[in-house]
């Protein structure tokens, strides 16, 4: 695959027409970006962490072709759709923040999930798909490349196969029985000949309807999904899964763009995901109290988000919520006032070689969502947030203001300790002590550091990714 892109025109106006409709534009947004002679650049590319490894070589893959960190992490993340639905299928929601080294505030890109209107028949009640709309918005404001080529690299995955991976089997087993009593989950997922009826790793998925799927929006652009015909099938197969959508509220539910929550660390600014993605607030929290030399990151944290949603139990959207996010920051927060058990969750970053980097979490709401696909579209369907608590949705970037350089990016997964894993890994990054170690007993991480910052000695940049899991850090020179 060559990409090829082209600067997009009007671009304000096009992206709400997207979201909304599928602007037939999307597919002419190309222009080059590598030389007719070679689609690879050479030298260092940037770094890629996730937990799943065939979504990270998706991405690395993109940033050697000449895409930027926000290419990258819209490809890797429809990857993992196929490569990890079990956390991150198109039914799910999530978070990401967005750093340009040219300029401008960090960006929030928010498409947390939106519970569907339910009724009488959704035993199973869904959450309305919004990672694909995230993506496309996180990418039209920061990426180069056109979203129709960074989906092809996901449909591809489906239609030849993935060996699944040792995280993705991890998940089948542990949900193996619910999959297999349900007809629409066995027929993608039951492994005929296997001795527990579900693939291991090492085994081979293809899964040909999600890959029609992900064609039908690379061609017709991501609004095919909200409001074209694959919306229509999408919600008829929702509600034949018991999950309850509406084609209004498929239409209504769009991802936004908000300022990031700010914190200064000496001399970083650490940009953390705002509400209603408050895992960015716990965070947030845990982080400032190991700058003053508290050890409990995770108390910490934990505290600061049952305190949030307690004045928040509906978790709002508004724009007075991260000025209210500051002033809970701003007040003495203790360990004690823990959250119940919160749902699974993925993360990854992604750095370029010019010091734009993308920290995202995504999640199901479930493991595995509600269990059920929405008729022959292949989509795995999110569990509805007003069923089930959010998950800590937690990310960071961290960087220089003065030198406008890129320091570190966190993103975590690990139900409740998600945020504490961020702040932990964070605090370590930016003291320059080793991110090959756990942080906290259940939250994992992904993260890339650059000692020296990027624009920079590219020498000093590294990822990891949690030595517990089972996901892959990349770079390349």
């Amino acid at each position: 695959m060559r990409i090829s892109t082209r600067r997009l025109n009007g671009l304000a106006a096009c992206i709400g027409l997207v979201l909304l409709a599928g602007c037939s534009s999307v597919q002419k947004v190309k222009t080059l970006v590598t030389g007719p002679s070679s689609p690879y650049l050479t030298g260092y590319i940037g770094e890629v962490a996730a937990d799943e490894p065939r979504a990270a070589l998706v991405g690395r893959d993109i940033l050697a072709r000449g895409g930027n960190a926000a290419d990258a992490a819209t490809a890797l993340g429809l990857a993992l759709s196929v490569t990890l639905p079990s956390r991150a299928s198109l039914g799910a929601g999530g978070a990401c923040l967005a750093f340009d080294a040219a300029g401008g505030a960090p960006d929030a890109i928010l498409f947390t999930s939106v519970p569907g209107p339910g009724g009488p028949d959704a035993d199973r009640p869904a959450a309305v798909p919004m990672l694909a709309r995230g993506l496309f918005l996180l990418q039209a404001r920061h990426g180069h490349v056109g979203f129709d080529e960074l989906t092809r690299p996901a449909a591809g995955l489906a239609r030849d196969g993935i060996t699944v991976s040792r995280a993705f089997a991890d998940d089948l087993a542990q949900v193996s029985q619910p999959l297999l009593a349900d007809p629409g989950t066995r027929a993608i997922f039951g492994a005929a000949g296997a001795s527990t009826g579900i693939p291991a790793a090492g085994d081979e998925l293809v899964q040909p309807t999600l890959s029609e799927t992900l064609n039908r929006i690379a061609i017709s652009g991501v609004g095919e999904l909200y409001t074209g015909s694959l919306s229509r099938d999408f919600v008829a197969g929702a509600g034949l899964a018991g999950g309850g959508l509406d084609p209004n509220t498929m239409r209504s539910s769009l991802p936004t763009s908000r300022a990031a929550l700010l914190v200064r660390s000496g001399r970083y600014e650490v940009a953390f995901l705002p509400p209603p993605a408050d895992g960015g607030l716990a965070a947030a929290a845990g982080f400032e109290a190991l700058e003053q030399g508290q050890q409990d990151a995770v108390g910490v944290s934990q505290a600061a988000a049952a305190s949030w949603r307690a004045r928040h139990p509906t978790q709002g959207n508004g724009d007075h919520l991260a000025e209210e996010a500051q002033s809970v920051l701003a007040e003495a927060v203790h360990p004690g006032a823990l959250i119940s058990r919160l749902p699974a969750s993925t993360s990854f970053v992604v750095l370029d070689r010019s010091g734009n980097a993308v920290s995202c979490a995504i999640s199901m709401n479930n493991l595995f969502g509600t269990g059920r696909v929405a008729g022959d579209t292949g989509i795995l369907l999110a569990a509805s947030p007003a069923r089930i608590p959010a998950p800590l949705l937690s990310a960071a970037i961290a960087y220089n203001p003065s030198g406008r350089s890129f320091r570190a990016a966190v993103a975590g997964s690990g139900q409740n300790e998600a945020a504490g894993a961020v702040a932990a890994s964070l605090h370590n990054a930016l003291a320059g002590a080793s991110l090959s170690q756990p942080v906290t007993s259940t939250g994992r991480m992904n993260a890339i550091s650059c000692g020296l910052g990027l624009p920079g000695d590219s020498n000093s940049c590294a990822g990891a990714t949690d030595p517990r899991g089972a996901g892959l850090a990349i770079g390349s020179e």
